[in-house]
């Protein structure tokens, strides 16, 4: 079974906490929903009741009328306050000779150990006052005493036909939860509290990891800092701290690669300079012995002949002159370096400007000569005078190839690759085609299919292409030749 995404991770702790603090809040609720106000008025009920049942039960129970009987007194306590939960009482005579004329006490439902006996002395006072003014009144008195959560309801009422003699009942009106409930109350407020807080402590903690770990998912994305060699910023974050360390470290040794990498580069690119060097050197000795030759042989065979023998064979000598001139312009071109200024250009413009030269050479040969341009959302970037160097020899190359009588188009598109947006010319040609053991080798220097071509028009196209940081290459078309250059839409 596959583990919940961090997210749904997140989204269930949550849900959790919510539920506990929905239930933290019921109980606070519930705790704090006993008004005091309600709970006074059912403890005095119950006093009133509990004090009216002792009085009344005493006077029916006495044999003789001025007789005072403490053990009855007792006995009547014990049985009437027995089904009174919480409230104890006694009998009081203002003419008794005992302590605060108190007679009797009994707290049947005291939930100390053992048998309680003593009037409370912190509600002595209390009481003695609802005494005397049931004693003086004559009728059933009661007083209530409010200390916050809690309330002490003392209750007096006269026994019939006693004269003096006052029975009185006590009983505290207290929080749900007992005498700990208010207290339990606001400790339950405070965890609650508590947990609010920590909640939106870890929801800050954990959108700022969100948060962190989103600019760590974009900085590691194809087009991120991390896929362009840069070092990631730390986040202040450990753990991500950690990562990005070590993602830093991945950078450097790549960066140290990459710079050992040049190395070898540049030195595998010496070697081979020096061996093209060498093959160049023999192809041009190659290349300028065969007219030399020619025009040495021409040369004896003037000064031995006539007039005219001597102004054909001059004819001759300046046309193979021309052709090692040729052969030196090319090769001179090749071997400098090529600098280019890439400038916004009106791409159909100047393709029209570079194709239109051709048309003619290209009718001579009764070649159809197209151009297509399907120009991009903006204009293109890049130096229109090397790149119309490159395109002419394209162009030039495949008029001389293309069959009589055939078609030669000159196509420019932007398309889409996953490196950007790309410039693409395409020179296509429905002559025979590259050999297939040239095809390797044919933007070399020097290489040529044709007897009169130099060899070094297709490796000016590669340079030209290489310094706009593209490439051109010989498409793997089987009907037709087709020549590619792509470089960047835009270098900038």
């Amino acid at each position: 079974m596959p583990r919940l995404s961090f997210s749904t991770q997140i989204a269930v702790l949550w849900i959790l906490v919510a539920i506990l603090c929905s239930l933290l809040a019921a109980v606070v609720w519930l705790m704090s929903s006993s008004a005091l106000g309600e709970r006074v008025a059912a403890g005095r009920q119950q006093a009133f009741a509990a004090c009216e049942a002792v009085a009344s039960r005493y006077d029916m129970s006495v044999q003789r009328p001025h007789e005072t009987n403490i053990d009855l007194m007792h006995a009547v306590l014990d049985l009437v306050l027995a089904r009174s939960e919480g409230v104890e009482g006694g009998f009081w005579s203002k003419s008794a000779a005992a302590p605060n004329g108190f007679l009797a006490y009994a707290f049947p439902t005291y939930e100390g150990s053992g048998v309680k006996r003593d009037v409370p002395e912190a509600e002595t006072p209390l009481i003695l006052r609802t005494l005397g003014a049931a004693a003086a009144g004559a009728r059933t008195q009661a007083s209530i005493v409010s200390s916050g959560a809690d309330a002490v309801i003392a209750v007096a009422c006269p026994v019939p036909h006693r004269d003096g003699m006052v029975a009185w009942t006590l009983t505290r009106a207290r929080p749900p939860l007992g005498p700990y409930g208010e207290s339990a109350a606001k400790v339950l407020a405070g965890v609650l509290a508590l947990i609010l807080v920590l909640a939106a402590f870890l929801a800050l903690a954990l959108r700022r990891w969100k948060r962190n770990l989103t600019r760590l998912e974009q900085a590691l994305a194809p087009s991120g800092a991390f896929e362009q060699g840069r070092r990631l910023e730390r986040f202040g974050e450990r753990d991500l701290d950690h990562i990005v360390d070590a993602l830093n470290r991945y950078v450097d040794r790549v960066e140290t690669l990459r710079r050992e990498t040049d190395g070898l580069a540049a030195r595998l690119a010496q070697a081979e300079r020096f061996g093209a060097l060498g093959k160049m050197a023999a192809q041009v000795a190659h290349e300028i012995r065969n007219p030399a030759g020619a025009m040495r042989l021409k040369a004896e065979n003037a000064l031995a002949g006539d007039e005219a023998r001597r102004e054909a064979a001059l004819r001759m000598i300046i046309g193979q002159v021309g052709r090692i001139e040729t052969q030196v312009g090319s090769l001179l071109a090749l071997t400098q370096p090529v600098t280019v200024a890439p400038r916004e250009v009106d791409l159909r413009a100047w393709l029209d400007e570079v194709v239109h030269p051709h048309e003619a050479r290209a009718s001579a040969r009764g070649v159809e000569l197209a151009v297509e341009a399907e120009p991009g959302a903006s204009r293109p970037a890049f130096d229109p005078a090397q790149l119309a160097r490159a395109l002419d020899n394209l162009v030039l190359n495949a008029i001389r190839h293309a069959r009589d009588g055939g078609r030669v188009l000159v196509r420019a598109s932007c398309v889409s690759t996953r490196e950007g947006e790309r410039l693409r010319l395409e020179v296509i040609d429905d002559g025979p085609g590259v050999a297939p053991a040239e095809r390797e080798h044919v933007f070399e220097p020097f290489v040529t299919g044709h007897p009169d071509g130099s060899g070094l028009g297709l490796a000016v196209v590669r340079e030209i292409a290489s310094a706009h940081g593209g490439r051109a290459s010989l498409a793997e078309d089987t009907e037709h030749t087709r020549f590619l250059i792509e470089l960047p839409w835009r270098p900038y």
